[in-house]
């Protein structure tokens, strides 16, 4: 497989798994608010992270241990204050579709998308470790930089195809129940990936 190949498919499969970030994308892309500037930033978020995790940025991680402690507890806290928010929203039924169809401003929704990415240390570990370790294994740096290309357009193909995907899902979407499902599975998940966080530095 050429190096683009492998960076594509090393990148696509690490991000495809349901996270924090990934739920976030898909609840927005149903209320289609913001997706065209939500899916760059995320996009391009990666695009950094990968390109400095195949610089060999994941040095950092080395010469600072103390750094992967600080940031799970700080994503797992961010993590459970926005689960238990969905969680509140799927319980109160009827008010959650009536949320739901509020348009944040653009500046908000980019805020909140930053704190899942910056925020996250399952970014930094697909990023900075697994794609800066995968990426090694290429001695030639032309070769390295064209795995990291590829693994940064597999990002711009999933966030771009996640948000604007999430429209075909939308005739599903009309009823509050929907929403409340959709509600309670995203917070359900935030509160497992916080849970995950701790657990691992524990």
């Amino acid at each position: 497989m050429t190096p683009a190949l492998t960076g594509f498919a090393t990148g696509f499969s690490l991000i495809l798994a349901i996270g924090a970030q990934n739920a976030f994308v898909l609840r927005q892309g149903l209320l289609q608010s913001h997706v065209f500037w939500l899916c760059l930033f995320c996009a391009a978020s990666d695009a950094v992270l990968i390109t400095a995790g195949v610089a060999g940025f994941g040095a950092l991680v080395e010469a600072l241990p103390a750094l992967p402690l600080v940031m799970s507890l700080g994503g797992a806290a961010f993590l459970t204050v926005y689960g238990i928010t969905r969680l509140v929203a799927a319980w109160r039924g009827g008010e959650a579709m009536e949320i739901a169809g509020r348009d944040h401003s653009l500046m908000r929704t980019l805020a909140i998308a930053a704190a899942f990415t910056w925020a996250n240390p399952h970014v930094y570990l697909d990023t900075l470790g697994l794609i800066g370790a995968v990426s090694t294994q290429y001695a030639d740096w032309s070769a390295r930089i064209v795995f990291g290309a590829g693994a940064v357009t597999a990002s711009f193909v999933f966030f771009f195809g996640l948000g604007y995907g999430a429209r075909l899902l939308a005739p599903l979407m009309r009823s509050a129940r929907a929403w409340q499902v959709l509600d309670l599975v995203i917070g359900l998940t935030m509160l497992a990936i916080a849970w995950s966080l701790v657990a691992g530095v524990l």
